[in-house]
């Protein structure tokens, strides 16, 4: 059986994961649990990216160690991704040994090879923080379109990648100051050289695993534009360390180490990680990314596995996606801006919930927009109108008048002739990992099932012909049955709630479209709350602004409303009217205020009497 590697890119450890960042674990999730059911034997690797100048920067601020703030963002974000029922084979870190062992032995293959350079860099340097500065940690005017706000590295805005030496006007990050430019030295991978092999490797790479349009797009135009050699060191402490003479103090660029944390993940759950990285033809390596996260995926990380000489498993389907923005502009994790992976938990709506939105507007092909609006539209019309209006009026009708029991009938064919070649569609858009294609044909079949339902009027004949309407029912409960099956990798705690009131034990892919006898109905329950305008209103309001912004809004409505102060409780007396109230009098700052207090329960006059006299 045929082997399926899966990754989604590493999400950086010092930040909270909003919902665009959370499209790409949540797609690898949905196809590595399809596979599983299929039977395909599958890897689902991911972890937090830890090294680096962001995470350094960040522990400085807050009087911190790296290695404190990466323990406290790693547990926020396995929180998150349980609670969001992403199941990985290994949620790691590249903090862990096995990154460093190989990502050291990665560069020191290339550095046998010949592959790596040796360059004297003008580097930007803050006098003020007395550092140099990764290029992430200037920012500037973008010289490509002008974006006043683009970092050092790539602009947020029109995606250009940058080098801080392009910026206009540049400006330390941390402290706000204009740094110089001094002299260090660095290494680099020089990729022109690995370049022929790459291409010929590529050609052929993209075309067998289909890679996303925009994965080829943007590959072939860092090819075209000429690859140039990466700097792969950085001037920082927290990192893995660079095992050469002469540059032991500095450290690996994140960029050049994070791809590695696949394998070094692999390496920690698996003494066999070799079948699975050094094994390509018997395993397919998925990757799941963003599309600012493209070239490293299908340049930088191949070019650093082919230049070792060694037969690696490299990259055969590219799944990349294009950005999810947030009501008028773009979800930000710098910024603050969108829904966060803590702010979906605290809205208590269910997971599933929010993984049926995000991949029924997934954007595959371009950009798409989060609102509110469509949020509340979307589930309120297709997850409650469409699946759960199937499930709920098919099981209560069996339930009221058959008590749940439906004997075994006869096919109808024209339903299954329609349900049978949607199942296959649905099948081969997800073997093609287009997740949002598969997602919405699995509600067109649920919408053949609501019209077959509705057609029949099962209400009107069910009194003169209980074998006709018990016959329509057997066969929407098999295709509910189905419906169960298909949106198990997308929404498996729904999936578990109907097959539980279809008394259904067996899930297996291979039952798709194999009729069979439905022993039970349990008596149903909703399985979704309908979403009001008053809630998805004060939703919107709540989650408005950045997250600094919302914390400043919530704690200053608090200090508008609300006034605290400390007195001395100086006198206390039963109060006349009332068994269990007390008149206290307190000393608010010279100032003597009565008040009535509740009693504990239970608790003795005396005790409080004597504590004021004391």
């Amino acid at each position: 059986m045929e082997k399926r590697l899966i990754t989604s890119a590493l999400p950086y450890v010092n930040n909270i994961p909003h919902l665009g960042n959370l499209i790409q674990v949540l797609s690898a999730d949905v196809f590595a649990r399809y596979c599983k059911m299929r039977g395909f034997d599958t890897l689902y690797i991911c972890g937090t990216d830890e090294y680096g100048t962001a995470t350094e920067t960040r522990a400085l601020e807050e009087g911190i160690t790296p290695k404190e703030l990466c323990d406290r963002y790693y547990k926020i974000h396995s929180d998150i991704y349980e609670w969001f029922n992403i199941d990985f084979s290994d949620f790691g870190r590249t903090s862990r040994p096995e990154h460093t062992e190989i990502t050291q032995y990665i560069f020191k293959k290339l550095d046998i090879n010949g592959y790596i350079r040796k360059q004297t860099d003008e580097q930007t340097y803050c006098e003020t923080c007395s550092r140099f500065l990764a290029d992430r940690y200037v920012s500037g005017v973008c010289p490509h379109c002008g974006y006043e706000s683009a970092r050092g590295d790539q602009c947020e805005n029109c995606g250009k990648l940058l080098d801080p030496m392009e910026l206009i006007n540049p400006k330390c990050s941390v402290c706000g100051n204009k740094p110089v430019v001094k002299k260090t030295k660095h290494l680099y991978i020089d990729l022109p050289v690995i370049l022929p092999q790459l291409k010929k490797w590529m050609d052929k790479a993209s075309a067998d695993g289909f890679w996303a349009h925009n994965a080829v797009q943007m590959t072939n135009a860092w090819i075209r534009d000429g690859l140039k050699k990466r700097c792969i060191t950085r001037d920082l402490k927290w990192g893995i360390p660079v095992p050469k003479e002469g540059f032991e103090k500095k450290v690996f660029y994140v960029w050049f180490d994070a791809p590695i944390g696949y394998i070094s993940m692999t390496m920690h759950i698996k003494e066999d990680w070799e079948n699975w990285w050094k094994n390509p033809e018997e395993v397919k390596l998925y990757q799941f990314v963003g599309k600012d996260n493209i070239p490293f995926h299908t340049v930088i990380f191949p070019s650093s596995l082919i230049g070792t000489g060694e037969k690696w498993t490299l990259l055969y389907h590219m799944s990349s996606t294009e950005y999810l923005n947030y009501e008028s502009g773009k979800f930000s994790k710098s910024k603050g801006i969108g829904v966060f992976g803590t702010d979906a938990k605290e809205t208590g709506i269910p997971a599933d919930v929010w993984r049926f939105y995000i991949f029924y507007n997934r954007p595959e092909k371009s950009d798409a927009l989060f609102t509110w609006k469509d949020f509340q539209e979307k589930v309120n019309g297709e997850l409650i109108g469409n699946l759960s209006n199937l499930v709920n009026r098919t099981l209560t009708f069996a339930v009221r008048y058959f008590d749940g029991v439906i004997s075994e009938g006869k096919k109808d064919t024209e339903l299954w002739k329609k349900a049978v070649r949607l199942e296959k569609g649905i099948e081969e858009s997800l073997e093609k990992v287009e997740l949002r294609d598969a997602f919405r044909k699995i509600f067109a079949l649920s919408s053949l099932g609501n019209k077959k339902f509705q057609d029949a009027e099962p209400w009107k004949v069910v009194k003169e012909n209980q074998d006709e309407v018990k016959n329509l029912l057997w066969n929407l409960l098999c295709l509910i049955r189905d419906l169960a099956i298909l949106i198990r990798p997308y929404m498996p705690e729904t999936s578990d709630k109907i097959l539980d009131m279809l008394d259904a034990k067996d899930n297996s892919w291979e039952k798709l479209g194999k009729l069979s006898a439905v022993k039970y109905i349990k008596k149903p329950e909703l399985l979704f709350k309908k979403l009001e305008d008053k809630e998805t209103e004060a939703f919107r309001d709540r989650f408005s602004g950045s997250q600094e912004e919302r914390k400043d809004s919530t704690v200053n409505k608090f200090r508008n409303k609300v006034e605290l102060r400390i007195g001395r409780i100086t006198e206390i007396e039963k109060h006349p009217k009332a068994d269990r109230l007390y008149i206290e009098k307190v000393d608010v700052g010279g100032r003597i205020r009565a008040c009535s207090v509740l009693q504990r329960r239970r608790a003795p006059w005396e005790k409080y009497h004597n504590c004021c006299k004391s």
